[in-house]
């Protein structure tokens, strides 16, 4: 989906590495973590990229792992464009195809295109599935009975599917037990029986049907913090559902959205008085969220353009060295402490000597961004021709941030080195302002 053009990335980024190694690293990059980082690894996953050098022909693993990093984040709309510009004829990649379509609200035309196909039918539930939504029961019915004998279906499948054929056989009967393995095909079923999973505990492709308002504020208000932690959603997308209604209530959520009501009201009249006084509780509740970055996307340039002083304007200045303007705030503003002259000198680019309340990460981040440049682990992955591995290996280093110091220099430092300075910038910057 994003050519080299945009990417900036070799088409043969991947090389010489095998491409078991490459599917291995896709699929256990963190699902949460450093947004520069996510970013960047799901930049990966949409790239246009030569296959590997001893990819087989017409190999499909690495394209599968790409799509599973993508599933596992929630990113559903860029995963279902990248499945639909390759075409859904694959067995697995028509699976992962159907369950989007599922997940996203589209389920007649996932049963359109298996009608076209009967043979890519990815399960015998779906079969069914598909047969009852397309009108014809008692075709369901009979392929529900036809399974049933051969063992083609558990008996749980078989509950939920007779449940789903004919509700009014079961009035009365207490509601299926929860299952924490479900399906999106049990998903959209038990849906359909007015019977909603919690999705709290399910993998965040789930999370995606607690959008729509008809979910509830509630459920929408929690879906739309775990999907913009983990990138799968635009910010403007989670704050569209912070400030749809006034909160009714008090306590762990409902005092985020107070606060972030109140300062974005706030920054709408660009009253710097207020914006002073509303800004330090907006940006804790974000703390609490971690939607830090989120929320600087959002406000960062709007702030810097008020006159704010004092702890309020270093606030600022923090949230927009979390922004894209990072490196505007740095060459524009006067650092006032030792912790801000280092940040602002890591925005630019630049060697500067770390704070002595820094700890790890500011020693880490230092080292990486010092005059002379150091040698880092990841330099024969380079001389083999393995760039893109190497890249994964680091943003899995980058991502939780929880190595030790050579393990976040060395991987900041490749980053660096292969010209990817502005992912290594954000990443040092979230590195020293995420964590306080």
């Amino acid at each position: 989906l994003l050519p080299p053009s945009l990417t900036g990335l070799p088409p043969d980024l991947w090389g010489g590495s095998e491409v078991g190694d490459l599917v291995q690293l896709m699929r256990t990059q963190p699902v949460q973590g450093l947004p520069a980082i996510l970013d960047f690894t799901e930049m990966l996953a949409l790239a246009e990229l030569s296959a590997p050098s001893d990819a087989p022909v017409g190999g499909a693993e690495l394209f599968l792992a790409r799509l599973d990093l993508l599933l596992a984040r929630g990113a559903l709309e860029p995963a279902q464009a990248l499945i639909e510009r390759a075409g859904p004829t694959d067995p697995a990649v028509f699976r992962r195809w159907f369950d989007v379509s599922l997940l996203t609200g589209r389920p007649d035309r996932a049963c359109a295109a298996m009608a076209a196909n009967p043979d890519i039918a990815p399960t015998f539930p779906a079969r069914i599935f598909c047969l009852a939504r397309g009108g014809d029961w008692s075709a369901a019915a009979l392929s529900l009975g036809t399974a049933e004998a051969l063992g083609q279906i558990t008996t749980e499948e078989a509950d939920l599917l007779a449940r789903f054929l004919d509700p009014e056989l079961f009035e009365g009967e207490p509601p299926l037990p929860p299952d924490p393995s479900l399906t999106p095909l049990e998903y959209q079923m038990r849906v359909a029986l007015a019977e909603r999973p919690d999705a709290t505990d399910l993998p965040l492709a789930f999370v995606h049907a607690d959008l729509p308002v008809q979910a509830g504020w509630r459920a929408q208000l929690d879906a739309a913090e775990r999907l913009t932690r983990s990138g799968a959603i635009e910010p403007q997308e989670w704050l569209s559902i912070y400030t749809a209604r006034a909160p009714s209530a008090s306590g762990a959520v409902w005092d985020r959205v107070g606060a972030l009501q109140a300062f974005d009201a706030a920054i709408l009249a660009a009253d710097p008085a207020e914006v002073s006084t509303r800004l330090a509780p907006a940006w804790t509740a974000m703390q609490q969220a971690g939607l830090e970055v989120a929320f600087a996307d959002i406000y960062a340039e709007r702030l810097l353009r008020l006159p704010l002083t004092g702890q309020a304007g270093m606030l600022a200045r923090r949230v927009g060295l979390l922004s894209p303007l990072y490196e505007q705030v740095a060459q524009r503003a006067v650092p006032q402490d030792a912790t801000e002259r280092f940040a602002f000198a890591i925005a630019r680019g630049l060697p500067a000597e770390a704070p002595l309340s820094g700890g790890m990460a500011a020693r880490a981040v230092a080292d990486a961004f010092a005059e002379t440049r150091p040698a880092h682990r990841y330099q024969p992955y380079l001389d083999n021709g393995q760039l893109g591995e190497a890249l994964l290996r680091a943003a899995q280093v980058l991502a939780q941030g929880t190595g030790d110091a050579n393990d976040l220099t060395d991987a900041l430092v490749l980053f660096r080195d292969v010209g990817l300075e502005s992912t290594a910038r954000r990443a040092a910057l979230q590195l020293l302002l995420l964590q306080g």
